[in-house]
């Protein structure tokens, strides 16, 4: 009897408990909920993150404050090499002298590989070795011995062409040049006119030097894709 009394109070829970229990059961199926949302918004940020990660950025997606303009180049514009071979006069002594020392550091004289020495040139380009033949440009920049140990330049040079349909367009080369090894090749970084967008590369070779006038003829080949 006292035993089946128990039991009956014990199952009479009191309405106050009974929603305690039902607001506790609410809160934890709340935060299982809240912990799948961030699960799954985890999933979606590491998903977003791997495809942008995946796609190549071009200069278009960012910084677009200062984008002006941006549009597809025609499929009718196709990319071809051009070969141009010529000959670069580099004249020294002489009362016109189209190579002329600008700048030399303190110890330029008594360094065998002339480091620290400038010089700018102007220099006709033509189409054979001899400097009477026709005149095509001119190779306008200047070099600086930059190597200490061997005869090294530092070449920053543009073609500038002055003949035919190629007149006043402009190929620019910017790299390094050995110049007592047989082939040198540097790179095209950019041109103008026709050669926009110019891209390759130029091999020089010493045609012709004079160790009493330093006077030079250099034949260069021109390697450059354009449109």
């Amino acid at each position: 009897m006292i035993h089946e009394s128990h039991s009956h109070l014990h199952s009479q829970t009191n309405p106050k408990e009974r929603r305690g229990k039902r607001a506790k059961k609410r809160k934890q199926h709340s935060v299982r909920s809240m912990a799948a949302f961030m699960f799954s918004s985890l999933l979606l940020l590491l998903f977003l993150s791997c495809a942008t990660n995946s796609i190549p950025v071009t200069s278009s997606e960012y910084g677009n404050d200062y984008l002006v303009s941006s549009r597809l180049v025609s499929d009718a514009a196709v990319e071809k090499q051009s070969h141009f071979r010529f000959y670069c006069h580099i004249i020294v002594n002489s009362s016109n002298p189209t190579a002329v020392r600008v700048a030399a550091a303190s110890e330029t004289n008594k360094s065998s590989t002339y480091f620290g020495l400038v010089v700018l040139m102007d220099d006709p380009l033509t189409t054979g070795p001899d400097v009477n033949s026709k005149l095509v440009g001119r190779a306008q920049g200047f070099n600086a011995a930059a190597g200490l140990y061997k005869v090294e330049f530092f070449m920053a040079m543009n073609f500038i062409f002055t003949d035919g349909k190629f007149n006043g367009s402009t190929i620019a080369i910017l790299g390094h040049n050995e110049v007592f090894i047989a082939v040198r090749e540097m790179p095209i970084v950019g041109g103008s006119g026709l050669f926009r967008f110019a891209r390759g590369y130029v091999q020089a070779r010493t045609y012709s030097h004079d160790l009493v006038t330093r006077d030079a003829v250099v034949e260069y080949n021109v390697f450059v894709n354009h449109y």
